[in-house]
């Protein structure tokens, strides 16, 4: 993975960065990670690199090697099962898991409306992922601010616009 530039990010900024790399790092099968704003742009990335380039080096499966990708089926999804639980009325969504025969799709709620979305591997362990992305969504959801998403999108817009260079 490769980690995008923290310098001239906030504390809290830089701590949601450590935490996602560390989830990247410490579970056993994933693939990437993005999160996303309740709107659908993309707030932080394991992945933040869209040039050719990096989708060349990236493995032949999963979201087209793209964390743009991802971001995009994960707020699909995520809108997906909200429109789904209103019209069934059982309440707000939790989580989201899909399984696939050569990998599977994690989806989770934060507090604030944004998702966390995980592509793992098929080796993965499904409870482990879902338990390291509560975690995360625990440590992270109260920090997520308005003020500190619209700073992870500029960062991710000057990301993408710098390697697009």
């Amino acid at each position: 993975m490769t980690a995008p530039s923290t310098f001239g990010l906030s504390s809290e900024a830089r701590n949601l960065h450590w935490l996602l790399t560390n989830l990247v790092e410490e579970v056993p099968g994933i693939q990437s990670v993005a999160v996303v704003s309740s709107d659908g742009l993309l707030l932080l990335s394991s992945d933040p690199a869209y040039t050719v380039r990096s989708r060349e080096a990236r493995p032949a499966k999963g979201p087209r090697g793209s964390s743009a990708d991802l971001a995009t089926i994960v707020s699909g999804i995520g809108s997906l099962t909200v429109g789904a639980a209103r019209l069934m009325e059982f309440g707000g969504v939790r989580h989201t898991m899909i399984a696939m025969e050569e990998g599977s799709l994690f989806v989770m709620s934060i507090s604030d409306g944004s998702l966390l979305g995980v592509h793992g591997s098929a080796e993965c362990d499904m409870s482990v992922v879902a338990y390291h992305m509560a975690l995360f969504v625990g440590r992270a959801g109260h920090v997520l601010t308005p003020e500190l998403r619209s700073e992870l999108r500029k960062s991710m817009e000057s990301e993408s616009a710098g390697s697009a260079r």
